[in-house]
């Protein structure tokens, strides 16, 4: 790994640590004030009930590798994990970091390349949720089915179902799974993932939390905050009735709903490529 040495002075890291702090209060501030009272939100919780991160997480500002933060040997941050101390100033230890999770960071950028390099699939439409509830009768979500579910199961029949991302594929139901026309494991992962599919997209976000200090903290946050708007454009794609909850469905079981599915796909495509492509190049 090849990193650029940069010092930043005390007045610039702690401002950068603070609009950091702050930028990521207000993602989980709803989140937080939910947890307090005991209730949950089938839309926004998900980004923490999925992916196991609590909100501290992202509240936890790193500069990146190869960055000096000037008078902090004196703080909390000279003890924390993966950062050394050089006189009074304190850097991301990255090579005891690399040390010890090597093979980690391999996958990671192995998958991200590859994943950039690809060509998107833009004809799923978002079919997978639908695909979660084919024929079931009991439903994981607490929102009823927008059409029912005889006609849910109508649209799963009519469209082809071409789901590429095992960690949806695997919530198929039994019926849907021979439905689809990719069988996606855990092992052909890094030979299927692809920039137009949504779960990939949000799975960015996972894989720069498991970078962890190497990538600095506006990479995270954006990283987040992709995964926040795409978890919104799937569920409102989903067979679900989320009315009750302020989302307006995009109805892909129509032309006009594939329509503006695709139109926003594409763009999340291009933000999750150009995240993908810098993590790369911070690690790399």
């Amino acid at each position: 790994m090849v990193f650029t040495d940069q010092t930043l002075t005390a007045a610039e890291w702690t401002a950068r640590e603070e609009a950091h702090q702050d930028r990521a209060d207000a993602y989980t501030l709803d989140r937080r004030r939910r947890a307090e009272s005991g209730r949950s939100h089938p839309v926004d919780d998900f980004l923490f009930t999925y992916y196991p991160f609590r909100p501290g997480l992202l509240r936890r500002w790193h500069p990146g590798a190869g960055v000096a933060l000037e008078g902090a040997a004196e703080l909390d941050r000279a003890s924390w994990k993966w950062y050394r101390t050089e006189g009074s100033d304190v850097a991301v230890d990255e090579a005891a970091f690399v040390e010890a999770k090597g093979r980690s960071i391999r996958f990671i950028v192995s998958l991200l390349s590859k994943t950039a390099l690809r060509p998107a699939n833009f004809g799923c439409f978002g079919l997978h949720e639908w695909a979660m509830v084919y024929r079931q009768g009991e439903h994981r979500h607490v929102a009823p089915l927008r059409l029912g579910q005889g006609e849910t199961d109508e649209v799963v029949e009519a469209n082809r179902i071409t789901c590429s991302h095992f960690d949806a594929f695997r919530f198929f139901t039994p019926e849907a799974l021979p439905r689809n026309e990719l069988q996606p494991t855990r092992e052909n992962q890094p030979a299927l993932e692809q920039p137009g599919c949504l779960h990939a997209g949000m799975d960015v976000y996972k894989w720069v939390i498991k970078l962890g200090p190497l990538i600095p903290g506006d990479v995270l946050l954006d990283s987040f905050e992709l995964a926040r708007d795409i978890r919104r454009l799937d569920m409102q794609a989903s067979p679900y009735d989320l009315g009750d909850w302020g989302y307006e469905p995009v109805p892909v079981e129509t032309p006009a709903g594939k329509a503006e599915y695709v139109r926003r796909q594409k763009e999340f495509s291009l933000r999750s490529t150009a995240l993908r492509e810098r993590v790369v190049s911070l690690v790399t």
